[in-house]
């Protein structure tokens, strides 16, 4: 890597098996950055423990799972830095530090902590952690001297108070930090199998690591058209989330499915028996490298390794001018 591009930070929670949704919207996305930006991609395996502190069993396991998916889907640790946040202690070092001149209201009124206190009520996840996850979030761009951050709008308002504490922390220490700044993407919401946008808390994803009959079981079960009784009658491919997958895995034919969708010349057996042999295929390549992966442990366990390594190099120059400026021990 040279250090002439531009710096580009990304994580992913390791809560579950990557699925379709995280495919399409994110990680096909950081594939096409890597010869553009000096590029970091995390397995943020802290942020997981932010509401998931009660049962670790899996998340190790979790966390080389999802390594393994990143190296399949085609992000090369030869042109990025591909790591595991865990690794690297001064994210916790830099969080700790930023955390002292992050006001409390701000992290309160951050709208991500009041909609998942709404969809998790019933959990304890009135914890420290949980609160402070902003502040973690931050430090993990800041660490690198992160200057873009791939974001979805859902995603701005965690982005923008990364920024507001870099302005405080440079007003009170002089400008030591550097503004993130968003590089938009149009993430296309990706229905799971029920309508709803695809996700592991909803039951509704399709794994990236799937093999081929859990991808057609989970195909040929899903909702299509409600009204829609015979096989010849006229459809509505507008409301039927296998037609909106059609536009993701087999954009070639979507519109001519459409047209026989609404002609009733097409049924919907045959249209999920189609999308489902679309994604096989599209995941081919994916499941190759991914099978290679597993059948070799000990390069698995090198690219880790050698990506925590890389991470902790590119953070010591930052954390030492953070220290400096707040006039710490180093």
């Amino acid at each position: 890597m040279t250090s002439e591009r531009p710096v580009l930070f990304s994580g992913v929670r390791p809560t579950g098996r990557a699925h379709l949704g995280n495919l399409v919207g994110a990680f096909e996305n950081w594939v096409s950055l890597q010869d553009r930006y000096e590029c970091f991609f995390c397995v943020v395996d802290w942020h997981a423990l932010t509401t998931g502190y009660e049962d670790t069993v899996e998340l190790r396991p979790r966390v080389r799972d999802l390594f393994i998916d990143l190296l399949s889907v085609g992000l090369d640790p030869e042109r990025s830095t591909i790591f595991v946040q865990s690794q690297n202690k001064d994210h916790a070092e830099l969080a700790l530090l930023l955390g002292m001149v992050t006001p409390l209201g701000w992290l309160e009124r951050c709208p991500t902590y009041k909609e998942q206190l709404r969809e998790l009520e019933g959990r304890e996840i009135t914890n420290f952690g949980f609160l402070g996850y902003p502040v973690l979030q931050a430090a993990d761009i800041l660490a690198y001297g992160g200057e873009w951050v791939p974001v979805g709008e859902d995603q701005l308002p965690h982005l923008e108070l990364c920024r507001e504490i870099v302005r405080r922390f440079n007003y009170i220490y002089g400008t030591a930090l550097p503004e993130p700044k968003p590089l938009m993407s149009r993430v296309p919401m990706l229905p799971g199998t029920d309508g709803r946008k695809m996700s592991k808390s909803y039951g509704n994803d399709i794994a990236i690591s799937a093999e081929p009959e859990e991808i057609r079981a989970k195909v040929m079960g899903m909702i299509t058209d409600p009204a829609r009784i015979r096989k010849d009658d006229p459809g509505h491919p507008e409301v039927c989330n296998v037609y909106s997958l059609h536009r993701a895995f087999s954009a070639h034919l979507h519109e001519a499915i459409g047209g026989e969708c609404r002609e009733g010349r097409r049924g919907c057996v045959a249209c999920k028996r189609e999308l489902s042999e679309a994604i096989v295929s599209y995941l081919g390549p994916v499941r190759a490298r991914r099978n290679e992966l597993l059948g070799d442990p000990g390069t698995v366990d090198r690219l880790v390794a050698g990506g925590g390594a890389r991470a902790r190099a590119a953070s010591a120059r930052i954390l030492a001018e953070v220290r400096r400026a707040m006039n710490v021990w180093t």
